[in-house]
């Protein structure tokens, strides 16, 4: 949605460092000004039971022809709204605060019994490890919103900080090596910098079968070798 200069008052909450799958939640003034641009009546609808219900949105890359003073934002719909991916953009002033996806044991209930046991491990381990992975996509959505996203070929997507390329390997390692027959298990590995590498592709560069990862970051992706 295009904002006037007016409308935009620079907010110091907004810390310097956002990432890419970072939840806004946004204020009544917020809603009120995103639901008043000229949407259709679908789209309308879908942002209208998010207001109502204090849903959040999820922050995207940022575009470069994006303001300055203006924060790119989107909602992947559920069922419901033809899984519409709907974009738009915030005043930092409209932000109430900000927020994450649920972590990894929250979306339990939504897997077959069969993959309970393993999943709980699985996260059990990586916390261990030093990695509190949470879980976004289809199941994080769901399980934040209660609306229906998951589907039979959803994958489930992983946001799995680590704070080094060793730890990294060693997320990967014990992803790896679970017994596992649940939903595919995919996602990111996000560094502290905000820089998010598919934990697939790291694997692959680690053990020399790619020359280079996609590197994603807030405000760009690259080809590149990490050291």
């Amino acid at each position: 949605m295009a904002l006037m200069d007016d409308e935009v008052r620079p907010a110091a909450r907004l810390p310097a460092l956002l990432h890419r799958q970072q939840l806004v939640r946004l204020s009544a003034d917020g809603w009120a000004r995103v639901l008043a641009a000229p949407w259709d009546d679908g789209a309308r609808l879908c942002l209208a039971l998010w207001a109502e219900q204090g849903l959040p949105l999820v922050v995207t890359r940022q575009p470069a022809s994006l303001a300055a003073d203006a924060l790119a934002l989107g909602l992947p719909a559920p069922a419901r709204f033809r899984r519409r991916r709907l974009a738009l953009a915030v005043a930092p002033q409209d932000v109430l605060f900000l927020d994450e996806f649920p972590p990894a044991e929250a979306v339990t209930r939504l897997l077959p019994r069969a993959s309970v046991a393993a999943w709980r491990a699985l996260v059990a381990t990586l916390a261990l490890e030093g990695c509190r992975a949470r879980v976004y996509g289809g199941f994080g959505w769901q399980a934040l919103t209660r609306l229906p996203y998951v589907h039979a070929d959803s994958d489930l997507d992983l946001l799995l900080p680590v704070s080094a390329p060793a730890q990294a390997d060693e997320v990967v390692r014990l992803i790896m090596s679970v017994p596992w027959d649940g939903p595919r298990i995919d996602g990111e590995l996000l560094f502290p910098d905000g820089a998010a590498i598919a934990w697939r592709e790291w694997r692959d560069y680690r053990q020399g079968r790619a020359p280079q990862v996609l590197v994603k970051r807030l405000r760009g992706v690259a080809l590149e070798r990490p050291a």
